[in-house]
């Protein structure tokens, strides 16, 4: 990518970037034009594991075609996103005489698939140490569930994860009054955190979802009470809510349910991802009317799915999304149809074309 992207008249950079406990990454950096507007793309080149190999029709990193769709882990997630943006960048480029009236940049990570440490956010702190602003961003995860050109990503739910510990005394099962067993005591924490919905949605988001993951003891023996229980959940949450307040929320109700018999510890992870919206807004106006011209659809703006790097990317500059239909991605036999990496990069150009159009040049440094 970089040695095509260099002989384009882009200018490269190569971002290694690691931290203790993480693999490290190589990232890149590519931008070409000066000044503003700057519209950024971004997006990621590492995969989910292919699982079980002899399951897949063909190669899972071979990226073979076969009857009109090119199958391989990350087609869909999110590879082909990239490689259309890349064609309709260079064929505006050479249709505008090789001139940008502002600056086109590509920030591509190979850390969003994993811990997300080492890719997209030291990635942006890197851009604003050098000076690189960026006007707006879209970031290419495949965002349509059935057809090219449904939905279009104007926010995310935040994320909370969090880890649970009741503790009890250990003891013989034959003596129980010997011993104090934290699993129902668990169990009853669990039935109450998740017995009541945190909300009912707000006017872009859906209702805030708190889901166990897992609640484990460690213990091999059938005839041991343990010691202690470990229960890990997960909180999807709108904008009605913020690390701190759903902290607040979660003391609350375990306090509620614990009376004088419970003792726990709760532990918030790390990196919580905030609720972020971002549109409706001109930005998106504009890739709407880029996806109606290609396809002939008006796209829902929508806030639903999991997390992306948008939501580090959001505190630097706008930023939506829009690729690909994701139905089979992180599937055995993942692919993509030729004819939708076409059309993606139909709309790609066009909104291209829109946005300096929409937005016009600025004569100052990006």
């Amino acid at each position: 990518m970089q040695d095509l992207l260099q002989g384009e008249g882009f200018e490269c950079q190569r971002l290694h970037f690691a931290d203790s406990d993480t693999p490290d990454i190589q990232n890149l950096y590519a931008r070409i034009g000066a000044g503003e507007p700057h519209l950024c793309f971004a997006g990621h080149t590492d995969v989910v594991p292919p699982g079980n190999e002899q399951h897949w029709s063909l190669p899972p990193f071979a990226g073979e075609i076969h009857n009109g769709a090119l199958y391989g882990r990350g087609a869909v997630d999110m590879k082909g996103a990239i490689a259309a943006f890349i064609e309709a960048v260079l064929d505006y480029r050479a249709a505008n005489g090789g001139t940008i009236p502002g600056s086109i940049s590509l920030l591509i990570t190979g850390d969003e698939e994993g811990p997300a440490v080492n890719g997209t956010r030291k990635m942006l702190r890197w851009a604003a140490e050098n000076g690189q602003r960026f006007s707006h961003c879209i970031v290419g995860e495949p965002t349509n569930p059935g057809a090219l050109g449904e939905v279009i990503k104007v926010g995310r739910r935040g994320s909370l994860s969090a880890t649970l510990i009741v503790r009890g005394r250990q003891g013989h099962v034959a003596y129980p009054h010997l011993a104090d067993n934290p699993i129902p005591k668990m169990a009853r924490l669990i039935a109450h955190l998740a017995g009541q919905p945190l909300d009912e949605g707000t006017e872009h988001f859906q209702p805030s979802s708190l889901q166990f993951t897992s609640v484990d003891v460690g213990n091999v023996a059938t005839n041991v009470i343990p010691a202690s229980v470990k229960a890990r959940f997960n909180i999807r949450f709108n904008d009605k809510w913020n690390e701190a307040s759903l902290f607040d929320w979660l003391r609350t109700r375990l306090d509620e349910a614990c009376g004088d018999d419970i003792s726990y510890s709760l532990a918030v992870d790390p990196n919580v991802s905030e609720a972020f919206l971002t549109g409706p807004c001109e930005f998106s106006e504009v890739l709407n009317e880029a996806i109606h011209a290609v396809t002939g659809r008006k796209a829902e703006l929508s806030t639903s799915g999991g997390t992306s790097d948008a939501r580090f990317i959001k505190d630097y500059c706008p930023v939506i999304e829009f690729g690909l239909v994701g139905e089979t991605m992180h599937q055995i036999d993942e692919y993509v149809r030729l004819e939708d990496l076409s059309a993606l990069s139909a709309i790609y150009g066009a909104m291209i074309e829109g946005y300096f159009s929409r937005f016009g040049a600025q004569d100052k440094p990006a």
